[in-house]
């Protein structure tokens, strides 16, 4: 698990690239500096195992179903990207819970300032929505943000300069692609209420099911 604060603005120094897979290499002094093989990164939100490492870069490999489903695929030598050691229980919960498995791709719509803030509009895809809400939690290349406002097709949240400069959502221009993870506490709740037909007919959530599972 994670928890959406970046710890470093790592540098892609090369991508091996094989039929269905890749190799990258990842320059971050910082972040190397207690790594283990094995150890979970999040990188641009997405969990990938250090399978190799030096005292200034470690290597991920990361398969094809990762390529497709995320903004990987797209990643070029001298690229910035987002990364963070995985959470240890002693630490600050300074963002969300964050598990690093993308649900989707987003893009940025538009980008407006207003004074110090910059308020980025990304369009989701299908699936994603039922998750946001304003005042909400998502991981965005693995940041955690919260969302601002809410439509049909896309959302907004506002990035302090801090964020722009310590994370590559300050390089990210119109058009560009970002990793969307929705909140998983979400997910969990929206599991837990489905109906279901041994506690639940189609008429609805009774009183009996919210008491069984804690809610009262």
């Amino acid at each position: 698990m994670f928890t959406g604060i970046i710890e470093e603005l790592g540098s892609v120094k090369s991508i091996q690239k094989g039929k269905d897979s890749a190799r990258i290499i990842i320059a971050a002094p910082l972040i190397v500096s207690d790594m283990k093989l094995g150890d979970s990164i999040a990188v641009n939100g997405i969990c990938l195992t250090v399978v190799d490492f030096n005292n200034t870069s470690f290597t991920a490999e990361v398969m094809a179903e990762t390529l497709t489903k995320t903004n990987l695929g797209d990643l070029k030598p001298e690229v910035k990207v987002n990364l963070e050691r995985a959470l240890r229980l002693r630490d600050r919960l300074g963002g969300h819970l964050v598990s690093g498995h993308v649900d989707g791709v987003g893009i940025i719509t538009g980008q407006t300032r207003y004074d110090i803030a910059l308020v980025s509009e990304i369009s989701y895809p299908e699936g994603i929505g039922k998750y946001l809400i304003p005042k909400g939690s998502i991981a965005i290349d693995g940041i955690s943000l919260t969302v601002v406002n809410v439509t049909s097709t896309a959302f907004t949240v506002s990035l302090i300069p801090h964020t722009r400069g310590i994370t590559n959502l300050g390089l990210k221009k119109v058009g560009d692609k970002v990793n969307l993870e929705a909140d998983v506490i979400a997910k969990y709740l929206e599991k837990l209420v489905q109906p279901s037909e041994k506690t639940v007919d189609p008429g609805g959530i009774k009183v009996s099911f919210l008491s069984q599972h804690g809610f009262l």
